[in-house]
C-alpha cells in the first residue's frame, strides 16, 4: 500500500468514528431510548464541546471529497514521491489537530489547522497538474 492511500484511508478511519463523541454525549443528555428514537434529532444539544465535535466531524467528511480523489489521482498517474507522501500525512495530521482543536474551542489555533491541511491538498493539486 502506497503512503497515499494510506493517509487516505487513515483519514477515512478518523471520518467513520467521528460520531462516537458526540453520540455518546446525546446519550448523557437525552437518554438511551430517546437518543436511538427519532424524536432525539430534533433535540438542542446542551454542550458547546459537542456541537463542535459535530461540526468537526462534518467538515472532515466534506474535506474527504477533495482529499480522496487527489490521493487516488497520485496512485493512479503513478506520480507517487516522497512530496505527494509527506503532504497526505500532513492532510490527515492537521485534519486530526483541526478536529481536537475545534471541539476543544481554541479559535485561531482551529483555523491555523484548517488552513495547513488545505494548503497540502492545494500543493497536492498543483504537484498533479505539474506546476509544483
Amino acid at each position: 500500500m502506497s503512503s497515499e492511500i494510506f493517509w487516505l484511508t487513515a483519514t477515512a478511519l478518523l471520518a467513520a468514528v467521528l460520531w462516537v463523541p458526540y453520540v455518546l454525549n446525546r446519550i448523557a443528555e437525552l437518554g438511551l431510548m430517546e437518543t436511538l428514537g427519532n424524536g432525539g434529532a430534533s433535540a438542542v444539544m446542551q454542550h458547546q464541546w459537542a456541537i463542535r465535535a459535530r461540526a468537526a466531524h462534518a467538515n472532515l467528511t466534506e474535506g474527504l471529497v477533495i482529499f480522496a480523489p487527489l490521493a487516488l489521482a497520485v496512485e493512479v498517474t503513478g506520480m507517487s514521491s516522497e512530496l505527494t507522501a509527506t503532504l497526505c500525512a500532513v492532510y490527515f495530521f492537521a485534519r486530526l489537530a483541526h478536529v481536537v482543536i475545534y471541539t476543544v474551542g481554541i479559535p485561531v489555533a482551529r483555523t491555523l489547522a484548517f488552513a495547513t491541511g488545505q494548503v497540502s491538498l492545494i500543493i497536492l493539486a498543483l504537484h498533479l497538474l505539474g506546476i509544483v
